[in-house]
């Protein structure tokens, strides 16, 4: 526990659970690991906060009375691909089963959610799917933690849209990025120019010692594979 504890100290998590006991039973544990543990009741609200606060792991109910744990999925994967997911039920159907395997869920607890399961689950899904750097292209790497990125022995500060921006591509590098998903995910509920985001790319463009952003006209921008 204590090196689980370690490993996710600066990392946030996302609940999203729409019985008030378990939502509170399980943040309140997950506060003596994470940073910061953001909660939401229902999928609607839970879909508004991945996208403001961009956690590093949801743990979502697959069954909720406003907006249902799969409909969530399936918004979140629209924009990422790849973000953890560890999805709580009281029921192993086949038919969730397939539908989760399909939406690329990192892994499935059975209720009650005991603090081992949790645990187990959350040190399998982080550590295999997450670490402090991310390898965009050659030798250039992303810092998830700190705003940084690193180029040989160069670190390069950006800012934190910027490393979402990053992330983004990294985590849907095999499709465009288009403009709906960057709109979601960078933007938020604040409306995103043409021009604005064209000034944007141009910004981080300077910053990068290689060229990684591909331009895809009129549909978004992709991960370039150097």
């Amino acid at each position: 526990m204590k090196q689980l504890a370690n490993k996710v100290k600066d990392l946030n998590i996302l609940v999203v659970e729409d019985d008030d006991e378990i939502r509170k039973r399980l943040s309140n544990t997950l506060k003596f690991y994470f940073k910061n543990v953001y909660e939401a009741n229902c999928g609607y609200d839970g879909y508004d906060l991945f996208v403001e606060s961009k956690p590093d792991l949801c743990i979502l109910d697959i069954e909720m009375n406003n907006g249902n744990g799969i409909e969530l999925v399936k918004k979140i994967r629209k924009i990422s691909f790849s973000a953890p997911i560890i999805i709580l039920s009281a029921y192993s159907t086949e038919e969730y089963l397939l539908e989760l395997i399909n939406d690329n869920i990192n892994h499935y607890i059975l209720k009650p959610a005991t603090n081992e399961k949790l645990m187990k689950a959350i040190s399998t899904v982080l550590f295999k799917e997450t670490n402090e750097k991310i390898h965009l292209i050659e030798n250039l790497y992303l810092d998830l933690e700190n705003n940084h990125l690193f180029y040989n022995d160069e670190t390069i500060e950006i800012r934190k849209k910027e490393k979402h921006f990053l992330k983004l591509l990294h985590e849907n590098k095999n499709i465009i990025v288009n403009y709906e998903m960057i709109q979601e995910y960078i933007w938020g509920e604040k409306f995103m120019t043409q021009n604005a985001l064209k000034v944007f790319i141009k910004e981080l463009r300077k910053k990068l010692p290689l060229n990684v952003i591909e331009n895809i006209i009129n549909e978004g921008y992709k991960l370039k594979v150097l």
